[in-house]
């Protein structure tokens, strides 16, 4: 047979393809490299270097006769400190290595790892007790606090040693050292040695680091040695015991080779797992209820022994899938014993390092499917286990392989599963920031990087108990005291107490939340607490009344809600009887089928469950345009003086109003503080894609920052700035300087920054909604503040029926009515307190990382037009934010995943893609079509792929015609236009429906050889899309079965393919 040539990226002279793997994490880069060549490619790095990234290329290497495992540059350089020890040597050719793996292999058998029990239950239980009495406020740096509970565990089931890391902020000199080398080993590992010269003063610590490493390790030794004991540890071990094979025992030099070996791999691995699995959990609500509720039925309140670890087969699927998805040791080297090829076809030659790239072969479609993607334990337990694996032999490969296999993945197992237990046993979690999106930090191993999450313990436990329970009968104990620490609670004032939670992420919910809290002093109450729903998982109040404020995202619950809403799916009984509660919720009209969905399961499963139900549930339509309008009259009419009525408080005058409970104080210039959710990004370039007379078009390209990844078919959530006019209309009607400070000080919750000076300009611009449509609320205020008796009288009428088409309709902000009335005289603070706060916008990135995995570039509409209220223009805030933005420029930036439907197929050969979309509805699309051009140039083969666009002419709104064209040339795509405005050169059709409609016999055709459909646009298009598929679906039917379809099935069996064949992304 002749061999074929492996593909992969050009390179140039000398350096090869050093441009192409991003030294910060090569893992990534290696993994979009993949999709773009395929599951076998090569690369050059100081040699050709093969990589392997499919579950049938994997078990073929995975052949012990035919391959063997090699160590990888990075390694290399860790042999400088550990030269031989079991995770770095050469392989049997080493002597000792041979006589060490023979040693360690019965100190590691299941009877020893299991005496190690209490060993690593003390130390989870010092993990358990500093989040406990940090309690919920504390941000916990997961990775952090992971590393520092593996690296005792190890130490003191080893070798009888103590860190003791959790007692001192800095880590023991030994860490640090250890720390210092691995990072120092993989940046030599990149460099040549001529540039290697250059780095004296890190050669020299790197050589102290290793002296450092040894003369601890021998200390170790010596005083067991002056202290024998007949402690069945690994150091012990290691000291005494016998190769059974050559007689003789582990050399000094041996033993501290892997005792440094075993407290690198034994820590950074297992601490990774953790870190990866719990945010895994947290991003899955179903699998975090499922675990934890295994971890109640089979342990319930007793103390962990080490025999329910074996009754925990769910937790172990966490475990194993979290190791599926990031497997912490990413890849293996390997190299051919000689000449061979792969695959049947591709030509390898011996010594060639072959890198199994275990994060695309875990996530190869042959083995998991098209969700591979997706984080399912149930695909991991033990019957699926293993099933597949005999089917897909080696396509679970986180240890290893064969002879080389981790040797500690018993006692890495044993204490991840503990470690998982005792945490849900004993807390519930929630992340410090919903929106975080998964980023990796790489060195030898991965984990995430800036995760962060909150433990809230459970069952009204105190810490205090806990302790005692940790060790005794059961974990049980009464609620603390009133006033006893619990609750995340705001600064004290007068008043009964309230407490408030909200399902939010786009922010809107969050800010009527803080709103609420705010005015809660006016009406005699304070709010206690002000956080999200997830932290009230398992512990709602029943000391005093509770707010929810939430929404619904297309039925399902906002990303800090989902836990919440998870749970009360499991209550059985009337657990909630001691509750009382009111719900508002959050909706948009045009998803019809779950509108306040997520609300009214709230609001009927809480009465259901026994709580007492104050008001009626509060609701609002985003389509009116009038939230805080509604929410205001909710709050005002039905929400306060019921809970006047009923907990006995009454108004308050004065205190508390609008103009008291938040100061500003204007001051000389510093410099400015900017929102922290989102991070800086750089603009790339700008261009007009259509004029402004078919409606204006834009294109921006921006750099991402250096760890920020994604994905075709993602956003990006942009937080704009108000524009330039807007903002220098405040500053004039308030009387600011250009370089006015502010310092804001506030009663209550506020989103604006407090206590701190900030500018003027930055408050205006960045943190606040100048643009948004007044209250009926706002109007009132405005009322009291001018003696003008002809203003006071229209803001009256406005602020009465004529509100909703005169202030809502035609969306006239405060700052509109400001400028209108003169006389009115606002200070500062109320005015910012009467606007919400500035949000994220998202759009659809429109293009690949496998064009540029470091830039994105969007695709968007310019909204400008006269303002309906007939004081200027109304511009959409960001996208006119976007378009003045020019080449260098910042903006602030964050990655959102798409639903997971919403990306093109895993398997790109077999799947057809039909792409339907309208206006800027391509943006993404344009992305999928970059991404299987770009796998077309790689030479890969790909099934089909038809784009069915609409706009209105191809002359001046065709946007991207001709890069879609040349795209069309390749293969790429197949183009099918619809023209509203000459449909003579789209087949007669107006709209994209119809031209899908006329095409139907290709629509047919791909969708018969298993196509996923795509649509972008407008409500309008998801809708005449959806529409015109279902009557082609009856026809099909017709045509086939010589029947009529019934209408309401055929609408059923088009429901059961979304977000399996068929995903939308519909916008306003």
């Amino acid at each position: 047979m002749v061999s074929e040539t492996i593909p992969g990226p050009p390179g140039l002279p000398i350096v090869g393809n050093i441009g192409d793997i991003d030294a910060t994490n090569p893992i990534q880069s290696m993994c979009n490299l993949t999709l773009k060549y395929g599951p076998i490619w090569k690369f050059y790095l100081g040699g050709e270097r093969v990589i392997v990234a499919n579950q049938a290329h994997m078990d073929e290497v995975c052949n012990e006769e035919r391959f063997s495992k090699i160590i990888a540059a990075s390694l290399e350089q860790v042999r400088n400190g550990v030269h031989d020890g079991l995770f770095t040597a050469y392989g049997p050719q080493e002597k000792n290595w041979g006589i060490a793996h023979r040693v360690l292999l019965p100190q590691l058998g299941p009877l020893a790892i299991r005496n190690m029990f209490n060993e690593m239950h003390d130390i989870a239980s010092q993990l358990v007790m500093k989040w406990a009495r940090h309690g919920v406020d504390h941000k916990i740096h997961v990775t952090d606090d992971f590393t520092r509970l593996t690296l005792d565990t190890i130490a003191l089931c080893a070798m009888d040693y103590r860190f003791n890391s959790y007692y001192y902020q800095r880590m023991h000199p030994f860490v640090d050292a250890m720390a210092d080398f691995l990072k120092t080993s993989g940046d030599r590992a990149r460099r040549d040695p001529i540039s290697q010269m250059f780095y004296g003063a890190e050669s020299a610590k790197y050589w102290r680091d290793i002296e450092l490493l040894r003369k601890t390790s021998m200390d170790v030794i010596k005083t067991r040695r002056d202290n024998p004991t007949d402690k069945k540890d690994l150091l012990n071990g290691m000291l005494n015991g016998v190769d059974p094979k050559t007689g003789e025992k582990m050399s000094d030099e041996n033993v501290i080779d892997n005792m440094i070996t075993f407290l690198i791999a034994g820590h950074e691995t297992t601490s990774g797992l953790l870190s990866f699995t719990f945010y895994y959990l947290l991003k899955n609500p179903r699998a975090y209820e499922k675990a934890q509720q295994e971890v109640d039925d089979v342990i319930g309140a007793s103390p962990i022994t080490v025999d329910h670890l074996t009754k925990l087969p769910y937790l172990n699927a966490v475990l194993r899938e979290s190791l599926r998805l990031q497997p912490t040791a990413p890849s293996v080297g390997l190299t051919a014993k000689e000449d061979t090829t792969i695959g049947g076809k591709y030509a390898v030659k011996a010594g060639v390092p072959i890198v199994a790239l275990f994060p695309m072969i875990h996530r190869d479609p042959v083995a998991y499917g098209e969700d591979a993607e997706e984080f399912r334990p149930e695909r991991m337990l033990d019957e699926e286990f293993d099933r597949r694996n005999k089917e897909f032999p080696n396509c679970w490969k986180p240890f290893g392989n064969g002879m080389r296999a981790c040797i500690g993945r018993p006692f890495a197992w044993q204490e991840a599963l503990l470690v998982l237990a005792i945490l849900l046993q004993n807390f519930n979690f929630s992340m410090e920031d919903s929106s975080y999106q998964l980023q990796i930090k790489q060195t030898l191993t991965i984990k995430p990087k800036d995760f962060y999450m909150r433990a809230h313990l459970r069952n009204h436990v105190s810490a205090t108990a806990l302790e005692r329970a940790l060790a005794s009968a059961t974990i049980n104990d009464s609620p603390p005291a009133p006033g006893a620490p619990g609750a995340r609670k705001e600064k004290a004032s007068k008043g009964k107490p309230l407490a408030i939670y909200y399902g939010s992420n786009t922010g809107t919910c969050e800010a009527l939340a803080n709103r609420l809290a705010s005015d809660a002093a006016n009406h005699g109450f304070r709010a206690d607490v002000v956080d999200t729903l997830d932290s009230a998982r398992e512990s709602l109040p029943t000391d005093k009344p509770i707010v929810i404020v939430t929404a619904s995202y297309e039925g399902a619950p906002a990303d800090n809600a989902a836990h919440f809403v998870n749970w009360i799916g499991t209550l059985k009984a009337k657990e909630m009887a001691n509750v009382s509660y009111a719900v508002f919720g959050c909706g948009h009209r045009d998803w019809a089928k779950t509108f306040h969905k997520v609300p009214k399961y709230i609001d009927a499963s809480l009465e259901e469950r026994g709580a007492t139900k104050l008001v009626e549930m509060g609701s609002t339509d985003a389509a009116s345009g009038d939230i805080f309008t509604d929410f205001e009259t909710w709050e005002d009419q039905i929400l306060w003086p019921a809970l006047r009525e009923k907990f006995g408080s009454s108004e308050v005058d004065g205190e508390g109003s609008l103009e008291t409970t938040l100061d500003v104080e204007v001051t000389s210039p510093r410099s400015s503080t900017l929102r922290q959710d989102v991070r800086e990004a750089r603009v790339e370039e700008a261009n007009v894609l259509s004029s402004a007379d078919t409606g204006e078009k834009r294109h921006i390209e921006i750099s991402l920052p250096s760890d920020m990844t994604y994905s075709a078919g993602d956003y990006l959530a942009i937080l704009p700035l108000n524009p330039k006019e807007n903002i220098h209309r405040a500053m004039r009607y308030f009387g600011l300087a250009w370089d006015s400070t502010l310092t804001i000080t506030s009663a209550g919750p506020t989103t604006l920054p407090t206590d701190i000076p900030i500018s003027a300009t930055d408050v205006l611009s960045a943190y606040v909604e100048l643009a948004q449509p007044a209250s009926k609320r706002n109007v009132l205020a405005l009322v009291d503040t001018t003696r003008d008796d002809a203003a006071k009288k229209e803001l009256s009428r406005l602020s009465g029926e004529a509100f909703s088409t005169e202030i809502t309709a035609k969306r006239v902000s405060v700052l509109d009515l400001l400028e209108r009335f003169p006389s009115t005289q606002l200070p500062l603070g109320v005015f910012l307190k009467m606007q919400p706060p500035m949000r994220v916008r998202q759009y659809s990135i429109s293009s690949s990382p496998l064009w540029n995995p470091n830039h994105v570039t969007l695709t968007y509409s310019v909204v400008d037009q006269p303002a309906l209220s007939g004081q200027g223009r109304y511009v959409g805030v960001a996208s006119n934010y976007l378009a003045n933005l020019a080449p260098g420029d910042k903006l602030h930036v964050s990655v959102r995943p798409s639903h997971q439907a919403f990306h093109l197929p895993k398997d790109p050969k077999n799947v057809p893609v039909i792409m339907i979309a309208a206006g800027t509805g391509l943006a993404p699309f344009r992305g999928f079509i970059q991404e299987r051009a770009a796998q077309l140039a790689a030479g890969r083969t790909l099934a089909p792929a038809i784009l069915f666009y609409g706009c209105r002419t191809p002359d001046n709104d065709a946007i991207y015609a001709d890069l879609l064209k040349r795209w069309e040339q390749t293969g790429a795509v197949s183009l099918r236009f619809a023209f509203s405005r000459k449909q003579e050169d789209s087949e007669g059709c107006k709209y994209v429906q119809d031209r899908v409609y006329h095409d139907r016999a290709d629509i047919i055709e791909q969708f018969e050889a298993g196509a996923k459909l795509f649509v972008c646009g407008s409500r309008g298009v998801g809708d005449g899309v959806q529409e015109c598929l279902i009557r082609i679906a009856k026809e099909r039917i017709r045509e086939k079965e010589g029947r009529e379809a019934d209408d309401g099935k055929a609408r059923e069996w088009f429901e059961g393919l979304r977000n399996e064949r068929f995903a939308t992304d519909v916008f306003d």
